[in-house]
């Protein structure tokens, strides 16, 4: 246990923010399983957002965000490309 009185407090803080980056984790995480299941671009962008905040608070590094907006960016463009059909006429 802390000893001194700052280390108390700061014991405290750290509490707190261990459940709000917690949240923001299974958040982040949810996201990214549903938008992998059933890829589509509107569910894309709202991961992307997610993955953004978690970014800038500091749950996940810089290039592993960028790394799985990649990866669904990806997903998103194969979806898109299987949802439209072919426009290629056969002209001989």
């Amino acid at each position: 246990m802390p000893v001194t009185k700052q280390a108390r407090k700061k014991l405290r803080k750290d509490k707190r923010r261990e459940k709000q980056n917690q949240v923001v984790k299974t958040v982040f995480k949810k996201a990214i399983k549903d938008t992998k299941k059933n890829p589509s671009v509107k569910k894309v962008s709202i991961a992307f957002k997610i993955i953004d905040k978690a970014t800038k608070k500091g749950i996940i590094h810089k290039n592993k965000a960028s790394r799985i907006k990649s990866s669904m960016s990806k997903l998103a463009n194969n979806a898109k490309k299987a949802e439209s059909p072919s426009k290629k006429s056969k002209v001989k």
